[in-house]
Parts: structure tokens; sequence; C-alpha cells
């Protein structure tokens, strides 16, 4: 039962109105409970055909090779034709009670008792209804049916796609520019988010004083909208990235800074709204207000990173230590499961599922995949691959078609211009600054061609809908969401459509092959690049090699040959049946942890090196390929030598 027929019965109740039989009642309430049935199909049937427009005009444009527009630009444009058809050219018979609507209440209800010929019918609350005039009301009544919970965002919708992130990344890339990554991802979205504020904060306060808001908006909202409008997607700038085969560090670069990007910008969020101070400072963002929300954002930030961590540790365990991978579809379903509880959790221990299963992600890709049987590997990565693409797809629908299904709309021209400006802004301080002071310490520069790129790619998204949509119960974040929705339209086609001729004029490379550019970058200065990386992370790698791959796989040493000789037991413990049986070079998916192709012939010297020249070797067999670059073999040696020389 919608609000409106909730509102009236409830006046009609209070009024005491003359009911009819219950006979009449159970008529109107299963004649009304089929109606909701056969709408609700209507419904799904109508996303259904928006997902399937969409998934064949995306196939027309790659088949013609068209990059002007990515799949999520062509689901905004079906979402936004099919949210005018709902608006405009679909009309309902009313289905209302006449009464006088003249109840006063200081706060609203969650939920509503109402004593209907002498039985008790239960309302709950679906959100404000607009002031939409009694004879467009059945109108609006197919409107709100079209409008899901935000929390369907994230607890249905998010999970998915967070997760694919982190379990197809790229990791050889990602760890190769995990410093610049991490501040870009780190340092500038708090840049990127106080600009923001700090400007929107000026543009309100201009606007109230020439009379231009009409409500309230705090420094604390200006702070809120500047952390949810930081959050980068740029989906349609990578997937074209793909496509061309652009430069596999500028891929790395932002595919990296949007997958981390994403989960500081919600925390950040969460911080800024979890500091609520009381009395008439309530709205201020004091030194104080600083110190506590970086405390909770640290919190927040590592407790979801550890929980998300744990997560897969637990399941790349139990893939070990059982047989599941004899009944490949258990083995299927216990991985997703598992990843999905790690997003619940979080969420339910009021820390960010975005970080836990992005890093669950991560975490199953490095080591619960290798435990994984061929036929599960092969369905996880197919299975997380369709369900990003059909979620992406669905927000993006969603998007177009909320334009005109959300009744609460506030449309304001001042401070959308100025959200522009700031997001620019923003972006500018974030990309310019931070990769003047990386330079410093690279050796592999990044280019300013690579900067303007980087700044150009700084598309909106799904991340920044779902955060803007999740409360909209004020004035402020009314405006916010209305203003979100036109910045997400505006980049997604705008930027998103211009990567190719933005590439072809800053001189970017295109069409380089992953082999190629490393054979050409990495091999000349890999003697002094390797010797000087930061050795944290070889310490790392050794201790992953040695320690935890053996744990939780059934790769690497013998855990017996690690541990020290009193934990002998506990090693014959977490032993399983599938164990090495001789100390062999890492696999294919290990490799990609190596900071680059050259380093990937090295693992075995820095790592796992015996006496035994030979035994760094991998074994040969029937179906190992045999080696086609001859040449390029001597170069690797002597490389190899040198570096073990020197370390």
């Amino acid at each position: 039962m919608v609000l409106w027929e909730v509102c009236v019965l409830f006046l009609a109740v209070l009024s005491v109105c003359e009911c009819e039989g219950p006979g009449l009642v159970d008529a109107v309430s299963e004649r009304r409970a089929e109606e909701s049935h056969r709408q609700n199909s209507a419904i799904a049937l109508l996303f259904t055909l928006l997902l399937t427009a969409t998934i064949l005009t995306t196939w027309l444009f790659k088949h013609h090779r068209l990059r002007l527009l990515h799949e999520t630009g062509l689901a905004m444009i079906y979402g936004l034709l099919m949210g005018v058809i709902l608006r405009f050219g679909v009309h309902v018979q009313p289905d209302l009670i006449d009464a006088p609507l003249t109840c006063v209440f200081n706060s609203s209800p969650r939920s509503l008792l109402l004593n209907i010929s002498g039985r008790l019918f239960e309302y709950t609350l679906s959100g404000e209804a607009s002031d939409t005039p009694r004879e467009d009301a059945p109108n609006s009544q197919i409107l709100k049916k079209v409008t899901f919970d935000p929390e369907v965002f994230f607890n249905i919708l998010l999970p998915p796609i967070i997760f694919h992130a982190g379990y197809s990344l790229k990791r050889r890339y990602f760890f190769r520019n995990l410093g610049s990554i991490l501040s870009y991802a780190f340092v500038g979205t708090v840049i990127s988010s106080f600009v923001i504020g700090l400007v929107m904060y000026g543009f309100v306060a201009c606007m109230s004083a020439v009379g231009q808001l009409g409500g309230d908006f705090f420094f604390t909202d200006c702070l809120f909208f500047g952390a949810i409008i930081s959050a980068t997607d740029p989906v349609t700038v990578l997937a074209i990235f793909n496509d061309l085969k652009v430069d596999v560090d500028l891929y790395a670069l932002l595919l990296g800074e949007s997958v981390l990007n994403d989960a500081v910008a919600i925390v950040l969020s969460s911080s800024i709204v979890a500091y609520q101070p009381s009395g008439s400072s309530s709205h201020s963002f004091e030194g104080e207000a600083i110190l506590v929300s970086l405390g909770v954002f640290l919190g927040v930030l590592s407790g979801s990173l550890v929980l998300g961590t744990a997560t897969g540790f637990i399941t790349a365990l139990v893939t070990k230590l059982t047989r599941l991978r004899n009944f490949p579809l258990l083995e299927t379903t216990l991985f997703f499961l598992m990843s999905w509880s790690t997003f619940l959790l979080a969420e339910a221990c009021n820390i960010t599922g975005v970080v836990a299963v992005l890093f669950c992600g991560i975490t199953q890709a490095h080591y619960t995949r290798s435990n994984l049987s061929a036929e599960s590997k092969k369905r996880t990565e197919e299975l997380s691959e369709l369900l990003n693409f059909l979620a992406e797809s669905f927000i993006f629908s969603y998007m177009g078609l909320t334009l005109f299904s959300y009744q609460n709309h506030v449309f304001n021209p001042a401070f959308i211009s100025g959200s522009f400006l700031a997001i620019l802004l923003g972006r500018a301080a974030n990309i310019y600054p931070l990769s003047f002071l990386l330079n410093l310490g690279r050796s592999n520069r990044i280019s300013n061609n690579f900067q303007h790129v980087m700044m150009f790619a700084g598309l909106r998204g799904a991340m920044a809908f779902a955060l803007s949509i999740r409360d909209t119960s004020t004035y402020a974040r009314q405006m916010m969401f209305s203003t979100t929705l036109l910045i997400v339209f505006f980049t997604v086609w705008v930027f998103g459509g211009g990567t190719t001729p933005v590439l072809s004029k800053m001189n970017i490379r295109v069409g380089v092959e992953e082999d190629e550019e490393e054979c050409i970058t990495e091999l000349d200065d890999m003697v002094s690049g390797i010797c000087s990386a930061a050795w944290p992370i070889r310490l790392w790698y050794k201790f992953d090699h040695n320690y935890l791959k053996p744990l939780l796989t059934h790769s690497g040493p013998p855990l017996s040959g690690s541990l020290p000789a009193c934990c002998a037991p506990v090693a014959r413990c977490l032993a399983s049946s599938q164990e090495y049986k001789s100390v062999q070079q890492p696999h294919d998916d290990d490799s990609e942890l190596i900071l680059n192709e050259g380093s990937s012939l090295l693992y075995s010297d820095l790592l796992i090196s015996s006496d035994d020249p030979s035994s760094g070797q991998a074994e040969m067999t029937e179906d190992t390929p045999a080696p086609t670059q001859e040449p390029i073999q001597p170069l690797a040696q002597s490389l190899s030598e040198s570096l073990r020389l020197r370390l």
C-alpha cells in the first residue's frame, strides 16, 4: 500500500469514518496485492529490457569500433528515455479515499497500526511524499515504485563491483606503482575533498547572502559533498584504455587510484558524518573535529583492511585443507558466499564493507585462487566479471531513470556551476602537486602528458551516486544528490567520449603489448632499479613466499622447512596432500606481484636460492612450452648474476 493511501486511511480512522465489513476489506486487500505483484513484475521486466537494449547497442558500437560512448553512457541514455515515458506517458487510474489531510505529528513514525473493521493493519514509512497535486498522485505512485531503497545499492549492487576490481587487479603493475597509487588515492582524495568543500562553502555563503538558498547548508555539508564527489570512477576511460592497449603504467595509475579512491571517499564521508558535536556549533568543523575524524578514518580503514584480509585467509585455508576441489559447484559457491559475507560483516561492525571486500578480492586472487580446481578458477573469474557488468549497467540505467523518477530534486544553477568548478580545482590540486613530488623519487617519471590525461580521466560514477542517494532527508542532501546526478552525466558523456581524441592530442602510446613494454622499458634499468628498490617490498616477498604461501596454499617451499623445528607438528597439521615436494619457481599467478618482468627471473635467486645453481629452475614437463626468445636469455642470465652479486 502506497504512502498516499496510508496517510488517507489513517486520517479516515482518526475521523471515525464508517468502515465496511471485513469481507470487503479482504477483497480490497487481495485485489491490491495482485495489482502490486503485477506492477512489480512489470518494473522488473522494464529493467531487464533496459539491460538488454544496452547490451545489444554496446555490441553494435564494438562491432563498428565506435568509441564515442561507453556502455555506461548508453545505459544512462536508455534510463533517461524510460524515465521520461514513466513520468509523462503513463497514466494510472486513481485509487484514493477522499479525506482531509489535517493530521500533524512532531516526527514521522516508523510504522502505523490502523484499526479497520476491528482488524489491525500495519503500515511502514517508505519516505517523504512530494507536494504533487492529488490528481497526479497515481503517477507519483508508479515513480515511487521504481525508486529503490538505497540499501539495495550498498548491500546488493556495490559488493560485486568492488570485489571484481580487487579480484581482477593486474597486481604486477599495481604493486610496481604502489607508492604513487597510494599517494593519489589517500593523500590526493583528502586534498580533493577539502578543496571542493572549501570552494563550495564559499559558493554557499555567497548564495545565502543573495537569497539563493531555500534551506540550511552548513560547512559540514560542504565537506561531506567534497568527500562523496571526490570518488572517481573512470570505468569508461579504462575500458577504452584496455581496447587501445594504452601504456600499462598509465592504466595502472588510473585503475589503482580509482579502486582505492572509492574506499577512501566512503570512509572519509562516514568520518565526517560520525563527528556530530552538540550545541550551537553542531555543524562547525574545528581542530578537534579534524583530529576526531582522522582517528575515525584511520580506525575504520585499518579495521576494514584487516577484516577483508582475514576473510580471504580463512577462505584460502578452507579450500586448502578440505577436498572441496572435488566438488567445483560447492567450491565456487563457498568462494562467493565468503566474499559477500565480508562486506556484510564489515557493515554490521560499523566499518566500511567497500574496503573490506576490496582487500578480500585481492587476497582471494593471490591465495585462494591457487587452491581452486581448474573449473572453479574459470567459474569464479567469469561469474565475477558477469556480476560486475550487470551491477554496473543496472546502476547507470537507474541513474538515468532517477532523474525523472525521484520527486524531491533540488536543482540550483549557482550550486551546480560552483560544483563543476570545484571538482576541476580539486582534481588539479590532487594530480599536479603530487605528481611533482612523486617524480622527485621515481626513476620512471610521470610525464606531463600522463598528468593531463589523469586530470581529464577524473570521471564520477557509481560510487558518487550511491553515496549521494543514501541519505536525501534534508534540503542540503537533496541538492547534493541532484547535482551529483548532473556531474555524473556530464563527465561520463563528455569526458568519456573525448578520451580517444585526448590520447591522440597528448601523444600517449597505444597498441603497447605488456611483454613489449617490459622488454623495452625495464631490462635497460633493471640492474640499477631493482637493487635500489624498496627493501620492505623485497622483505615482504620473502615472507610471503616462505611463510604465507606454504601456510595458505599448496605452493611454495614446505612449511616445515621455513618454521623452527619446535613448530614441526603445526607445520605437518597445516600441510595438505597436494603440497609441493620440491622447491619450484612461483607460478604465473605469483609472478604478477613482482615489480617488473625482469625481476621475476630473479625471484628464485632472491628468495629461494640454494647452493645448487639449478635449484631455482622450474621443472620442465611435457606441457611446458619451449623458450622462444633465445637472444634475450643471455642478457637475463647476466643481469641475474649481476644482481645476485650486488644483493
